[in-house]
């Protein structure tokens, strides 16, 4: 065998070794350029996801009705103003903002809210006993009626019902009127401002009135 020939055989396998790494870095290229395609449309799909449907920190507007659990009404906004929510402020209800992450603008969805997603437990050492002496000393109170308090320990104003009368002391409920109530909620996203709410998340607007025998909620804050 001529020592041109011996050259040949020793030539093929380099070249050889070369093609196939080339070849390989090749694919290792398209790869890496497919994982990046695939990077890049799931940020765009969660882009769009994110800005097609609610989440926390984003102001909705809704129309809502809140029910009992045997679907008696309690309070409803329909055929009214829609009512402005922020999506995870944790002086809403809980179950609300959870039922609403997540919906579209114009979805409607009924959702039951266990009480401890709602206006919690209802708890006996709410229920008083006071002393009619000092400011209270001559109020006239009701039996069933709803009356304000001003707690001077914390400064707080709340609403309390009153459970009875004696010439002496007031027993009164400072429970709130839906405590330990699951809720029905049917609700409707007319509005969605992303982003809109996120400095708002913490803050406490209590509009929430009540009459004197049955409560009606102009707000679902948790007030």
């Amino acid at each position: 065998m001529s020592k041109t020939n011996k050259k040949e055989k020793k030539a093929r396998p380099e070249k050889e070794d070369e093609s196939t790494g080339a070849l390989n870095r090749k694919y290792l290229i398209i790869a890496a350029g497919a994982v990046v395609l695939i990077g890049l449309a799931i940020t765009a799909f969660l882009t769009l996801s994110n800005s097609a449907v609610a989440i926390k920190g984003d102001n909705v507007s809704i129309y809502y009705t809140m029910m009992y659990e045997n679907g008696t009404v309690i309070s409803t906004n329909l055929n009214s103003t829609p009512l402005e929510v922020t999506v995870g402020d944790p002086e809403s209800i809980p179950g609300l903002s959870h039922a609403i992450e997540g919906m579209g603008l114009n979805q409607k969805k009924t959702v039951i809210i266990p009480y401890d997603q709602a206006y919690g437990p209802y708890r006996s050492d709410l229920v008083r006993v006071v002393d009619r002496i000092g400011p209270i000393a001559n109020t006239s109170f009701i039996e069933g009626q709803y009356f304000t308090i001003h707690r001077r320990t914390d400064n707080a104003i709340s609403m309390v019902r009153i459970l009875n009368v004696t010439p002496s002391t007031v027993t009164w409920d400072e429970n709130h009127p839906l405590a330990g109530q699951n809720l029905t909620f049917t609700v409707q996203i007319v509005g969605l401002n992303k982003g809109a709410g996120a400095n708002l998340v913490g803050t406490r607007v209590n509009t929430t009135s009540f009459s004197t025998q049955v409560p009606v909620l102009d707000n679902i804050t948790k007030g």
